[in-house]
Parts: structure tokens; sequence; C-alpha cells
């Protein structure tokens, strides 16, 4: 394919929403069906109660708490990748992420030189991306019994990502979970794509409402077992935010219509990253049933640029607390400035990043928050 065509394809894959796998599907089955398992509640919960909800896009890795996320660009464009040498940065190559792609075309990564070894298996990281909101690498493996992103243990072939037993990282010393981290939120993983199958991208969310406050550097360590072998591998990774430009919003824009109300609380979109604090609550009601949670929980969010593409969902955490839900939202940020953000709840009958149908829409809910030039 020639280069003016593959210019025809990436353009096209900006403008058209993603399409999900089905095994993102599969898993995100499995999440709702568990939330469908639980015991039943017909009383009002007591309104101090407090439950965290974890959404994520996508899945190549599962990490208790989320996965990577994960689309696919036409089948052409990735063929056509496929045989293409890759100059530069292989973020810029990532098929299931338009702002980690960005970066790596931009230039917004950081190079970066650490391997770890252990008999005849060598880990290497050789890339980063943090903007504030998210902190991402590349890491690659190098094994006998890993070829084309199959990695074999004992009788089990299995796909690189599946071979992750166990993987941790600490931000400065402390893991999300500590207090005062700034790393929450979640980590997530998975395939670099067919152009480099050996490779993971590896993502830590940063602590939510810390973005203004995000340190311009800090040292990670990342711990990483691996299925089949009795060892755990420690690399020490350097980051510093690569992206200058940030728009950071406060709108308080609010809608609602006879079942709810819903709120956009806080913006910060940098050239990666797109995130939105909103929150959604159940009118005429001071606690809720089970049955009212998973009213809350079905409503999903598309956002969407001045030119009508749609952000691709990345991945979102939430609380929910007396009658309404909190959410943390990530999307991959489109190419180029917006000069707005739509904001559209709808009814999710899939999953949160399925293609929306217009008679999903919630239309008196939707938002329109401008967006000023970046810092």
């Amino acid at each position: 394919m020639a280069a003016s065509e593959i210019e025809k394809e990436l353009k096209k894959v900006d403008k058209t929403t993603m399409e999900m796998s089905p095994l993102v599907r599969a898993r995100l089955d499995e999440t709702y069906a568990q939330i469908a398992q639980q015991p039943k509640r017909t009383r009002r919960t007591k309104p101090s109660r407090l439950r965290r909800i974890t959404t994520t896009a996508a899945a190549a890795g599962l990490l208790g708490i989320g996965v990577f996320a994960s689309a696919f660009v036409s089948p052409a464009m990735a063929d056509s990748l496929k045989n293409i040498p890759v100059i530069g940065s292989i973020f810029s190559t990532i098929q299931g992420d338009i702002g980690l792609r960005t970066a790596g075309t931009l230039g917004l990564t950081s190079d970066v030189d650490r391997h770890v070894s252990y008999e005849d298996v060598k880990l290497e990281v050789s890339e980063t991306v943090y903007d504030g909101t998210r902190a991402a690498f590349l890491l690659t493996v190098d094994a006998p019994n890993l070829e084309n992103g199959r990695y074999t243990s004992g009788k089990k072939t299995m796909k690189l990502s599946d071979a992750i037993e166990q993987l941790t990282i600490t931000a400065d010393g402390k893991t999300q979970d500590d207090a005062g981290s700034i790393a929450s939120g979640g980590v997530f993983y998975g395939s670099a794509g067919e152009t480099h199958p050996n490779t993971l991208v590896i993502e830590q969310v940063m602590a939510a409402g810390s973005n203004s406050e995000a340190p311009e550097t800090f040292d990670a360590t990342v711990k990483v077992t691996l299925n089949g072998i009795d060892h755990e591998f420690a690399v020490d990774i350097p980051f510093r935010k690569t992206t200058s430009e940030a728009i950071r919003l406060a709108p308080n824009l609010a809608a609602a219509n006879d079942d709810y109300t819903f709120s956009l609380d806080e913006v910060s979109v940098t050239p990666v990253t797109t995130r939105l604090a909103t929150t959604i609550a159940l009118n005429d009601a001071d606690a809720l049933t089970t049955k009212e949670e998973r009213r809350l929980i079905r409503v999903g969010i598309a956002v969407f640029d001045d030119q009508g593409r749609r952000l691709p969902a990345l991945n979102g955490d939430g609380i929910i607390q007396d009658n309404k839900l909190t959410y943390d939202r990530r999307f991959a940020t489109t190419p180029g400035h917006s000069k707005y953000l739509l904001v559209k709840p709808f009814v999710i009958q899939d999953d949160f990043a399925e293609e929306v149908k217009e008679d999903q829409y919630l239309p008196e809910l939707e938002l329109k928050v401008d967006l000023p030039a970046a810092d």
C-alpha cells in the first residue's frame, strides 16, 4: 500500500468510532454477570454507604480492576503497518489508543534503556509517555518460549498478555493503595499490536484531581511475574512529563430530566488523555436499592470533539454514595485542538464503549463544554 493510501486510512480511523474485540465484550459481559449474581436488595441502603465501581474499555491482561484499552483499525491499515519498518516511536504504531499514537507521532515520548534478565529470559523497557493523567511504557519480552506474541509454558500456549501472573507498580516508593500516592485508578496493559507482538503497553493511572499538581518527574518500580517462571522481575523506570500543554477546567455544568441529574465537574485535556469527573444522581431518592444502583451504572458517557469524532473510552472508576454515582472517566484524546467537547450520556445496552444508537442517548442530559487554548 502506498504512503498516500496509508495516510487516507489513518484519517479514516480518526473519524470513525473504534470497535472492540469479542474478547473485550466477553470480559465486560462477565463483569455484568457478576453484578447480576450479587444478592438482590430491595430495601434502600444507608445514605453513608460507599461502593466502588470500575470500568474498562478493553482487555488484553486483567489485573483485578482493569485492562488496557485495545480497539482495532481497519484490516488494510493493520496489514500495511505490519510491513513497514518503524522509524521513531513504537507508540506511533499502536492501533487501539489514539492518544498514545499521537504521543508517538508528535514525539511526546521519552527514550529509556532499562532491562533485567533471569536465565534466558530478558525484559526491556524502551519508551515512556507521561502526561500527568497516565504513565505508560513499553515492555518487550525476549524468551525462547515466546514467538510472535505466543508464550508457551509446559503444555499450555497463550498470548503474552495472558502469561502475566502478577504485575505491580510503585511510584516514588508507593503503590496506588498507599496514602499520599500519586498513582490511583488502576494498572492496565495489553499488546502493542501486530507490528510488535512481543511488546506490551503498560500504564498506570495517576491520582484523580492531581493533574495540576502531578510531578514533572518520578521514579517507578515495576515488578512482573511470568507464567511458569519462579522469579519476580523488577525494573526501575524513570518518568518525566512529556506534554507541556494541558487544559484544566471546573465547568460545574449540570442538566436534568425526570429521572436523573447529570453534572460535569472537572475536565482535563492533554494531547494524550482527556479526563472527566462526572456525577449522575437519581432524582427523588436519598439512597439506592440494588436495582437503582444498576440503573446508574448502566448510564454511559460518549464524548465528541468539535469535528464529531467520538473519543475512544479507556477506563474509569467511581463511587456510589447516597443517591449518586461519582465517576473519574478517561478517554483517548483525538488529534488536534478541539474548541469544545460534547458530553452525551446514554443507556448502556452492551458495554460503555459500544457504538451507540440514537435512541440510547438521553438528550436532556447532554452538556457542551468550551475548551480554551492550552496552557
